[in-house]
């Protein structure tokens, strides 16, 4: 089954740490560029961080640089996402992606709250 599930979301407080996953199923990983995404409420879907097939390659929102990192880890079937200095700005659900020329896929998403 091709699916991406996300975890790692909760609530912390400003200035905090939250580290979330996304683990990958039912594709061959290391064949796509993996973004992570985020919807605040009332906003648009925002792309927060990509990273490409041979991980050199990271580029990161205007947002979130300096923040935030995105990592892969293809033995994992993994990429993960450190985001660091949390403001209450960055509240939102975060999904995963999986892109290529075979095929897009998304995951459900997971909550972060950032708030005192």
């Amino acid at each position: 089954q091709v699916q991406l599930v996300e975890s790692g979301g909760g609530w912390v407080q400003p200035g905090g740490s939250l580290r979330l996953s996304c683990a990958a199923s039912g594709f061959i990983f290391n064949q796509y560029t993996m973004r992570w995404y985020r919807q605040g409420p009332g906003k648009e879907r925002e792309l927060v961080a990509s990273i490409d097939t041979t991980g050199r390659r990271r580029m990161y929102g205007e947002s979130v640089k300096g923040r935030f990192t995105i990592s892969r880890v293809d033995a994992e079937k993994t990429v993960n996402l450190q985001m660091n200095s949390l403001k209450p700005e960055d509240t939102a659900v975060y999904i995963c992606n999986a892109n290529s020329a075979w095929g897009n896929v998304w995951g459900q998403g997971t909550q972060v709250t950032v708030s005192s």
